[in-house]
Formats: C-alpha cells, sequence, structure tokens
C-alpha cells in the first residue's frame, strides 16, 4: 500500500484561483492544498509536499514593492529546483520562474499580449518532456491566454518548449520545474471575468471559449495527469 502523494497550490491573487485545476489533480489520486500566498506570505520549501503548482496574478512581476512576498517566492522556486520538485508556474509563475534562474520580463509589452484562445507550437524538446509530450505529440495546442507582460529572455539553463505566432517563450522548463504563459486551469467564465477587469467584452470571451472548450479543458486536463504522474506515492510503513 501507499499513502497519495501531495500537491500545494500556490494562489498568489484573490482574482486568480485554481479554478478547475484543483479537482483535476485530486482527480488524479493527490492530495491537494492551496495556500493564499497574498495572505499568509510564502511558506517554506519543506511543507510543500511533493510538487508545487504556482498560479498567476494581476500584479507583475516587477511589483516587489506592492507585493512582499514576490523576492521570497522567486527564492523558493529556486529551492524547489534545487531540490527535484517538480513545479509548475502558470503565467505570472511562469514569468517569476524565469526571473528567479537569470531571465527577464517585460511588463505591458506594447503589442499587448495574448487575451483569449492562442495557438502553442510545441518544440522538439517538449515531445520528450515529461509534463508536455502528451500534448506536444500533436505539434500545437489550443490554450486560453490572458496577459500583457512577457517573457522576453528565458534563463540561460532553460530548455524552450513551446511558442505562439506573437510570443516565442510561451512554456520551458528549467531543472525539475516548467513553466507555461498560458492558463489550463481557466474555465470560460474565468477568462469572461479576467476580460471584464482588463474593460474588454466579458460575454464574447466567455462565448468563444465555450465554443473552444473541449479542446481547451482535455489541454488542461492532460496536464494535470502529467503533473500527477510525476509526483511520488508513499509506502506506507508496516
Amino acid at each position: 500500500m501507499a499513502t497519495p502523494a501531495r500537491a500545494t497550490i500556490l494562489q498568489l491573487d484573490p482574482e486568480v484561483p485554481v479554478d478547475r485545476f484543483g479537482p483535476w489533480l485530486s482527480a488524479n489520486r493527490l492530495l491537494v492544498r492551496a495556500v493564499p500566498v497574498w495572505q499568509r506570505g510564502v511558506p517554506a520549501a519543506a511543507t510543500l509536499g511533493d510538487g508545487v503548482v504556482i498560479l498567476g496574478g494581476t500584479m507583475s512581476a516587477h511589483d516587489g514593492a506592492r507585493h512582499s512576498w514576490i523576492e521570497p517566492l522567486k527564492q523558493l522556486m529556486i529551492e524547489l529546483v534545487d531540490a527535484d520538485v517538480p513545479t509548475l508556474g502558470i503565467c505570472l509563475g511562469h514569468q517569476l520562474l524565469a526571473e528567479a534562474f537569470g531571465g527577464q520580463v517585460q511588463v505591458a509589452e506594447p503589442r499587448g499580449g495574448e487575451h483569449g484562445a492562442c495557438e502553442v507550437y510545441w518544440t522538439g524538446a517538449a515531445r520528450t518532456d515529461p509534463l508536455l509530450q502528451r500534448l506536444a505529440v500533436n505539434g500545437s495546442s489550443v490554450v486560453a491566454e490572458s496577459h500583457a507582460d512577457v517573457v522576453t529572455e528565458l534563463p540561460p539553463q532553460a530548455t524552450l518548449l513551446g511558442s505562439s505566432q506573437l510570443y516565442r517563450n510561451q512554456a520551458f522548463r528549467v531543472g525539475s520545474a516548467v513553466g507555461v504563459q498560458f492558463h489550463p486551469e481557466a474555465s470560460p467564465d474565468l477568462m469572461g471575468r479576467w476580460a471584464e477587469l482588463r474593460g474588454r467584452d466579458a460575454r464574447e470571451m466567455r462565448r468563444s471559449m465555450q465554443r473552444l472548450d473541449s479542446e481547451l479543458s482535455r489541454t488542461g486536463r492532460l496536464l494535470a495527469q502529467a503533473f500527477a504522474a510525476q509526483l511520488p506515492a508513499h509506502p506506507v510503513a508496516a
């Protein structure tokens, strides 16, 4: 017998919840808990279990003066990779992961970012990546995007895994951590809420995402399954 692996989701912003990703992880025999970092600060690496998911946020990677947890979170990411803990950074999590290891992020990129459904084209390295290979087998995936900030330079030791037509650095790996610019967790309703926060048409965003949700949700579920598969179950002592 074995006890299930434990995953921790670090939520950075009340406007960016785990949405569908938590249930998808739990469906893969993981014990999942969420930590509201904006309220409690950055937890110690030793308390986070077998895997960590770091969500996005409406703040930027350069907002350390207003959000005191940003720099400690970058340091935590380094500790997790040093300890070989599977880690997934989503959107802001992806950007913070890049900066933690020496990459660069541009805030409010002049082309405006990406909002809605976009296609990500997977690299050859993604086809053998333990997290992304099931997505990469078809060459590209339609994903949900909601960002204006962009990773403009990857860390020196990073492996590029995916690009869109507009932005090259959509997904990368550094050690045990993967960053993805897109939102595998986001439902059409959540995408509509984010559109509303940006002053966009929330109803049209929801409708457009609902039309593609069979593909978008499949991408999210496959990513959750692959993440769960990386986490070890623990034998029960006799």
